[in-house]
């Protein structure tokens, strides 16, 4: 018997046996379900952390000289913590030294953020992000107006007060109105709105849009730091190469105006995409093992079921095969077709999972604020598992059929 005629036969015994062949598979359907399922989550997790939660905070071959790093999760003890309360401010004075260590391609800016109440005649106080930034900043995000324009050299240069804001400012504080020209009172002083800024989306359904920006020479930096200080300088190269080359130039800065000797830690922050994504990094790992550990159980619960349905199919087809083996079927041929078609059901079982994972994974991600992205390797080898599982399971019974005895069997009664 070839292998095209095992595989036809084994759809036949599925044709036929159509509910035993559904319970028969169903293990290996629940056991790759969930492996796609979770393979997708956690790799669209991770494209989503990569391009667009830290893309969207960290700006690609950039870096943040910080007082202390903005992205602090994971296990931090007490002691670093005390550590990080320690350091001395990044002070405005700072500044200048290391811009000039950068080489000219290099961009880059400072940015001033806090947290404060926005007022305005269209709408109720409201909290919003509001930042202090000096040229540059916008170009580092790479974002542009949906309204209005950006903030001039001039307004920069002599602390104007006006603000860029977000699309979720504009539509609390000016629905259905233009907010460019109008005034935003903070903290009892107006600001007069020159733009409002492109969507910036949002992250695990948390808006990026809830912002304003001020000129850094502006009297709002004086709300948001104390004086002579700011929160970070950021950095941006044209290339990653570029980038690492500028960050060892501002180390090198930092450490002589501190007089940090070359024993002394920094005590100072230089944070990159790479530093925010390093907690991500560690548990993606175990996410990863974890989903691919996990549907094992089902598998093996799979495996028996489809060992015992076949054992009971030998059993059932004794009579069968004794025939097959008097009209000449080698050992061989009984042997293949009962793992071909073990391995058959399996398989099926496999694509069927495949897609309810699939499905399963779009599920989520539609009615919940997780990603899916269905990565392809996952594909094969939840079918390839499908396919080991049932050659693995249809070897005794397959074996058990190979052996007996033609005679023997052919008096056994159905």
């Amino acid at each position: 018997m070839s292998f095209l005629q095992a595989i036809a036969l084994a759809f036949d015994t599925i044709r036929v046996q159509k509910l035993k062949s559904f319970f028969t598979v169903i293990g290996v359907t629940i056991g790759v379900t969930f492996l796609i399922a979770v393979v997708s989550i956690v790799a669209g997790m991770s494209r989503y952390m990569k391009d667009d939660l830290v893309g969207k905070i960290i700006a690609v071959n950039s870096f943040s000289l910080r007082r202390t790093p903005d992205f602090q999760v994971g296990d931090v003890t007490q002691a670093t913590r005390n550590e990080w309360r320690r350091r001395p401010q990044i002070e405005d004075s700072d500044v200048e030294p290391v811009a000039e260590a950068l080489s000219p391609d290099i961009v880059w800016a400072t940015q001033s953020e806090s947290n404060v109440t926005v007022e305005s005649p269209y709408g109720k106080p409201r909290q919003a992000d509001a930042s202090a930034v000096s040229p540059g900043w916008f170009d580092i995000k790479h974002m542009g107006v949906s309204d209005g324009r950006l903030i001039s050299p001039q307004e920069y240069q002599y602390g104007t007060p006006v603000v860029v804001i977000g699309k979720d400012v504009a539509d609390h504080f000016f629905p259905n109105l233009s907010p460019v020209g109008r005034e935003l009172t903070i903290h009892s002083l107006p600001y007069t709105v020159v733009g409002v800024a492109e969507s910036q989306g949002s992250i695990f359904g948390q808006s990026l849009d809830k912002f304003i920006v001020a000129p850094e020479k502006s009297p709002l930096k004086r709300l948001l730091v104390q004086h002579g200080t700011i929160d970070a300088m950021i950095v941006q190269a044209p290339t990653e190469a570029g980038m690492r080359e500028a960050m060892e130039a501002a180390r090198a800065v930092m450490r002589g105006r501190r007089h940090l000797h070359p024993s002394q830690p920094d005590n100072f922050e230089l944070e990159t995409s790479d530093s925010a994504l390093d907690f991500w990094n560690s548990i993606q790992k175990y996410l990863t093992i974890a989903g691919v550990a996990l549907p094992t159980v089902g598998l093996v619960v799979g495996a028996i079921v489809i060992m015992n349905i076949m054992l009971v199919a030998v059993a059932e087809r004794t009579r069968e095969i004794g025939i097959r083996k008097a009209l000449g079927a080698r050992r061989r041929d009984i042997l293949n077709q009962f793992l071909v078609e073990s391995a058959t059901l399996s398989t099926l079982g496999a694509a069927v999972g495949v897609g309810l994972g699939i499905g399963f994974a779009k599920l989520i991600a539609a009615v919940s604020p997780l990603p899916a992205a269905v990565a392809v390797w996952s594909i094969f080898v939840g079918v390839g598992i499908g396919a080991g599982v049932g050659m693995i399971a249809g070897i005794y019974p397959a074996s058990r059929a190979a052996l007996l005895d033609p005679i023997t069997a052919m008096r056994q009664e159905t």
